[in-house]
């Protein structure tokens, strides 16, 4: 009896293993399917980045930020930051030689002025410029001697802009010095001496050589390049008129130029423009010669037989040329 009794137990238990072996191993095992994709919410806080789109070989690269100081732009040279100013004058504001401007970049690439408008005979081939120079005055030695027998004793400094090429430094003082020594010039009547100075001395006035875009600055009055001016102390004489005079001018290139220095100079020392007296009459130092000479001809000097040469006080409402 006790036998069979066993017996129906351990028949009783193989069929109870049997059914469990048939159960899941887990409750939340997913036989036949599969599993759950990964959320696009879950992949987005993924510390990994995207992986960055196909590139287009059609489509442009974006151009690179040019602000950027990493990208491929090179830093300003400080050597081209500023043309040199005069070392001995002091800074003013209003001249470019001395304030240091910036070299013009285009400088170099600006053709020199045509001379279609030269006289006949009178330009000078030696003398070259570009329209407009460095802006950098290149100011000449001193000449201890004192120009005139009697009179107030004016200083004055001679100056050449950078980029004018052909001039004779040591010729052009001479000119200047001869020209206010001359027996008709601004000495002859006692009241008025002259007596060059160097760099870093004091002047009453500096008598410059400037290209033509560079007397625009000094003179103002808007576009010219033609003419030469006086402002203030400054005696501004246009290098294209030092080169090539002008036309219509019944005098060679060396008169012109004495006439430049005595006109603009006179102006310093405070004189007008004036008239010519008539036909046929020397022009008046003072009359604008360079515009026109309305019957006059042509004559450089302030002074004329012992006496000064005057015309009477005036302007002519003359168009002025283009270079």
């Amino acid at each position: 009896m006790r036998k069979m009794r066993i017996a129906a137990l351990g028949i009783a238990a193989a069929i109870v293993v049997g059914a469990l072996s048939q159960l899941p191993a887990s409750p939340f095992a997913r036989h036949g399917y599969p599993e759950r994709p990964t959320s696009q919410a879950a992949s987005s806080t993924s510390n990994t980045p995207n992986p960055a789109p196909p590139v287009n070989p059609s489509q442009p690269a974006a151009p690179a930020n040019p602000g950027d100081p990493g990208d491929s732009g090179d830093p300003a040279d400080p050597s081209a930051s500023a043309v040199p100013a005069d070392p001995g004058d002091p800074a003013d504001p209003g001249d470019p030689g001395d304030s240091g401007d910036p070299a013009d970049p285009g400088t170099s690439a600006v053709p020199e002025t045509p001379r279609s408008n030269a006289a006949p005979g009178q330009g000078d081939p030696v003398i070259t410029y570009p329209v407009r120079g460095t802006g950098a005055l290149t100011i000449l030695p001193a000449d201890p001697t004192i120009i005139g027998r009697s009179g107030k004793v004016y200083t004055f400094q001679l100056a050449i802009e950078g980029g004018i090429k052909g001039i004779d430094r040591a010729a052009f003082a001479s000119f200047v010095r001869a020209t206010y020594g001359a027996p008709q010039g601004w000495t002859a009547d006692g009241k008025h001496r002259f007596r060059q100075v160097g760099p870093g001395e004091a002047a009453d006035f500096r008598l410059m050589l400037v290209t033509p875009a560079t007397r625009d600055t000094y003179c103002g009055g808007g576009f010219d390049q033609y003419t030469s001016c006086r402002i203030g102390d400054r005696v501004v004489l246009n290098v294209a008129r030092w080169a090539r005079g002008v036309p219509n001018y019944s005098a060679n290139l060396a008169t012109y130029r004495q006439y430049m220095i005595n006109h603009e100079t006179g102006h310093r020392l405070g004189n007008a423009h004036e008239l010519c007296p008539g036909p046929g009459q020397p022009a008046p130092v003072m009359q604008q010669q360079t515009l026109g000479m309305h019957g006059c001809t042509a004559y450089a000097w302030p002074y004329r037989n012992g006496q000064r040469y005057k015309g009477q006080w005036g302007q002519y409402d003359d168009p002025t040329p283009t270079n």
